[in-house]
């Protein structure tokens, strides 16, 4: 399958994106929707802006990574855009990722952002999810 690449403009400047679909393990038998997003501002030799977004759908099944359809919309690539360059990404700078993490404390309408993919001792996202759905 090809990937499919987008653009968006922010300011002056013109970005690339794509978004991969994937699960993340919650504490239980649970899994749920997470959305890998990259952003390239100056090319793919540039530092890449990386971010995992779990949904916040708390869909019915056996899961809710099953019947869940959320995917990040171009206002939500925006969005993370304009935080990461409030942070200090340089996309002009050669190599390396710059990743936002759950510690940046950002949330999306559909979306919270989650360190579960790359680390299983990050706070579970069911119970994430859950806050949020109070919320």
């Amino acid at each position: 399958m090809r990937t499919r690449l987008r653009t968006l403009r922010v300011g002056e400047q013109t970005f690339t994106w794509r978004a991969a679909i994937g699960q993340v393990a919650g504490d239980g038998a649970d899994r749920h929707r997470c959305v890998r997003v990259r952003v390239w501002g100056a090319g793919k030799n540039g530092r890449a802006l990386e971010a995992d977004l779990l949904s916040k759908a708390t869909s019915v099944g056996w899961s809710p990574a099953e019947t869940d359809g959320s995917y990040p919309a171009a206002a939500d690539v925006r969005f993370l855009v304009e935080h990461a360059l409030t942070l200090g990404w340089d996309p002009g700078a050669l190599g390396g990722t710059f990743r936002l993490t759950e510690h940046h404390g950002l949330e999306l309408p559909g979306f919270l952002l989650t360190d579960r993919v790359r680390d299983p001792h990050a706070p579970d996202p069911t119970a994430r999810v859950n806050r949020a759905a109070e919320a």
